[in-house]
């Protein structure tokens, strides 16, 4: 969504898991392109915030989601804070132009917002 949420119920949060395993989601970017900065927002998760994420990408001919094999990460496992903007460069990894990227949540959480800036190809 644009601009800053205003409140919890204006970002995603997922259930507690009670097993193993992690949460994640998938968005597919307008146009196919370079991630070069990376802001996933936690405000106003003050206590069920994810305690880490990672970030994969995959360029794909489709809309669909690629296959698991598909993926490549892009940003490394990274601790995350309560109620905070994070922002992301220096921690992501070079890439060929994506289409699609997952966004790891470990092990379950909410997130405001997720933005990620580029360049198109």
């Amino acid at each position: 969504m644009p601009g800053d949420a205003h409140s919890m119920g204006e970002g995603w949060e997922t259930r507690r898991r009670r097993g193993g395993g992690h949460d994640w989601t998938v968005v597919r970017l307008g146009t196919a392109g370079t991630v070069e900065r990376a802001e996933i927002d936690t405000r106003h998760f003050k206590g069920n915030a994810p305690g880490s994420c990672s970030l994969d990408a995959s360029a794909a001919v489709t809309d669909l989601p690629p296959e698991e094999g598909e993926w490549h990460t892009l940003m490394p496992r990274t601790p995350l804070l309560p109620d905070t903007r994070h922002v992301f460069e220096g921690e992501l990894q070079p890439s060929p132009p994506v289409t699609h990227v997952r966004l790891n949540i470990y092990p379950d959480g909410g997130v405001a917002r997720l933005r990620l800036f580029g360049r198109a190809t």
